[in-house]
């Protein structure tokens, strides 16, 4: 029986030392959190009003009305010293529109860690554009796809304009590969996510229409297929997002 002991001495030992490497990968994984991107529809810096002629045209006459407004934003980054996090299948539709000023993304999952940067785009890269695969909030059976190609609008605004006693309707889908926009910014250096963060953002829709270039509701009541309209108001809508408090 004395010459079983080593044997069993020898199991008990490699036992021990499995177990402690699976404890050392086990701690190299730090926890997870979750952060929410909360988006503040507004105009003016103040909380935008829906279904009312409340907006004087910026860059010309007549006031308008906002009905439907909508955006994707995608391939969600998060960047730091001690290293990165991108979202997977990262495709999210923020959508305003009466009663529902805020929007809030919800990213699960992120490695617990100090991030001082995040990155997202206005719009879709070209690859998902141009599939058919559903992905994240992709949906080619959705209103944001167009009906006469494959492809999303990257953004939607819908409206109203009150000229002379006439009701003209404001149409501006946007969704050229080139329209996409991404954009970056910057994170308090000392602040780590906790197990439930969030970060708010300000979404300001007259940046839309008076940011880079002046666009004038009277004169272009619709923009769908033309690419350089399409192109101004994208450099705009680059200008829409702020981080609130920033």
């Amino acid at each position: 029986m004395s010459g079983m002991k080593p044997i069993h001495i020898n199991v008990l030992l490699a036992f021990l030392l499995a177990l402690t490497v699976w404890h050392a990968f086990r701690k190299t994984d730090p926890p997870a959190s979750q952060l929410r991107l909360v988006f503040q529809a507004e105009a003016n810096g103040q909380k935008l009003v829906f279904d009312q002629f409340h907006y004087k045209n910026p860059n010309g006459p007549g006031q308008f009305r906002v009905q439907n407004f909508r955006f994707y934003i995608s391939n969600i980054k998060l960047s730091g010293e001690d290293g990165t996090y991108l979202e997977p299948d990262s495709y999210h539709l923020v959508r305003f529109g009466a009663g529902n000023e805020s929007f809030a993304v919800e990213l699960n999952n992120i490695p617990l860690r100090s991030y001082s940067g995040l990155s997202f785009s206005i719009g879709i890269d070209e690859q998902a554009n141009a599939s058919i695969e559903p992905r994240g909030d992709l949906d080619p059976n959705s209103q944001m796809a167009w009906n006469w190609e494959v492809g999303y609008k990257f953004v939607v605004f819908e409206g109203s304009l009150s000229l002379d006693d006439a009701i003209l309707p404001l149409v501006y889908h946007l969704g050229f590969d080139e329209n996409r926009r991404d954009l970056q910014f910057s994170l308090p250096a000392e602040e780590q996510l906790s197990s439930t963060s969030a970060k708010n953002f300000k979404v300001d829709v007259m940046e839309l229409f008076s940011g880079a270039s002046a666009f004038n509701m009277a004169q272009t009541q619709s923009v769908k297929f033309d690419r350089q309209d399409a192109r101004r108001l994208a450099e705009n809508y680059a200008r829409m997002i702020s981080i609130a408090g920033n």
